[in-house]
């Protein structure tokens, strides 16, 4: 299982992404810009769960770590 967060700032494209944490992302928000999205056993899981939480706002997967999930 690996840890997601979700950047609680938005994207210009107008997205919130989700990142894994457990995969060393180079592009991973800051600590006070994320939200635990808790363990999961891939990043469908994680972004079910953010749009399940969220669900008026666009979430989309980081395309470096989280690509299976990045649509946007």
């Amino acid at each position: 299982m690996a840890q997601f967060i979700i950047n609680k700032n938005v994207q210009a494209n107008g997205d919130y992404e989700v990142h894994n944490l457990s995969a060393g992302c180079n592009y991973m928000p800051l600590p006070q810009n994320q939200i635990d999205l808790g363990e999961h056993s891939s990043c469908s899981g994680a972004v079910a769960a953010a749009k399940k939480q969220w669900p008026n706002d666009r979430i989309n997967g980081c395309y470096y770590c989280c690509r299976a999930c990045h649509t946007t």
